[in-house]
């Protein structure tokens, strides 16, 4: 059995990913809390699965979609507008996901 302990510097990473700013006492907090989450996901590593066929679901069940329909609106881009912090080229213009200023995650 594998024994996962995450570091206060794996949990500051995993912080910087998720963007949050974590205090000190937190970060201590979550690195005993995530740890006792993965150790218990391990223990999935000790069950026999040698005869068990892969399964993506086991209902029976299948999704019911609808077909997607374009309709016309009565607000216009300029109503559209009013509503965001910035708006470009008839888009809401937000920050990057994947950097942090000139610094890449």
């Amino acid at each position: 059995m594998f024994m996962a302990k995450l570091s206060k510097t794996d949990v500051e990473y995993i912080a910087k990913l998720a963007r949050l700013n974590l205090s000190e006492p937190e970060k201590d907090k979550f690195a005993r809390q995530l740890s006792s989450v993965l150790e218990y996901v391990d223990q999935l590593s000790e069950v026999n699965t040698e005869n068990v066929e892969p399964t993506a679901q086991v209902t029976g069940l299948t999704n019911i979609s609808r077909e997607d329909i374009v309709e016309r609106s009565e607000i216009g881009y300029a109503e559209i507008e009013l509503n965001a912090p910035e708006f470009e080229s008839k888009s809401f213009k937000v920050p990057g996901v994947f950097a942090n200023g000139d610094e890449e995650i």
